[in-house]
């Protein structure tokens, strides 16, 4: 981790200001790839998942030096799902054997997002809270939970990762700006619009499938 952040270090050096706080230049690429990452996953285009990869490594960077140990460890998993949602939509099936097309969770699988959320959050924010120096530990938690029904969510193609990914976004925007890390604030308020706009292309993809 250290060696990490050491070969990432002039990457931290500020690319420009904003709202009176420095941006680096790592955050401005990561800002950068997150965006383009979002298009593609949209579109339903599996090169968002390497963009995806890529920004979350230098997510991780950032989150990390920032304190946000919840966040940045979450980025980690994002690698390792990145590369299990490339090959789910890559060569994914469905539960009759069908290639992986977008579609809505049945009855089961809501139950079951819902009862890994309600674990997920407490459990972590706990061990935040006790392990490390975060001074948000439960704000930091919500997020990392939420995002992780997100991933396997998104992973799967079913609609309702982008009404998860909308919660996840707005509390993220306001977590961020408290650590004043302003273009992480933007890039998740656009996130919040294109939340949105994913849930309805999306919904508009799972309707015209039933047919």
């Amino acid at each position: 981790m250290e060696t990490l952040l050491q070969a990432l270090r002039p990457l931290f050096a500020p690319a420009f200001s904003l709202w009176g706080a420095p941006a680096s230049w790592l955050e401005l690429i990561a800002f950068v790839l997150a965006l383009a990452m979002v298009g593609f996953n949209i579109r339903v285009n599996p090169l968002g998942w390497p963009l995806a990869i890529a920004s979350s490594l230098l997510y991780f960077a950032l989150f990390w030096d920032s304190r946000l140990y919840g966040e940045a460890n979450l980025q980690i998993f994002f690698v390792v799902v990145a590369l299990w949602g490339w090959w789910q939509w890559l060569r994914g099936t469905q539960d009759d054997g069908t290639a992986l097309r977008v579609r809505s969770l049945g009855r089961r699988e809501l139950i079951g997002c819902t009862v890994a959320m309600a674990v997920a959050w407490p459990l972590l924010g706990a061990f935040l809270a006790r392990a490390t120096d975060s001074d948000v530990p439960w704000w930091d938690a919500f997020p990392t939970a939420g995002s992780l029904v997100g991933q396997w969510l998104l992973g799967r193609k079913y609609v309702e990762n982008w009404p998860v990914w909308l919660i996840v976004n707005v509390v993220s925007v306001a977590l961020f700006a408290y650590k004043g890390l302003w273009l992480t604030v933007v890039l998740y308020a656009v996130f919040v619009l294109l939340s949105v706009a994913g849930w309805r292309a999306w919904s508009a993809m799972a309707r015209a499938e039933a047919r």
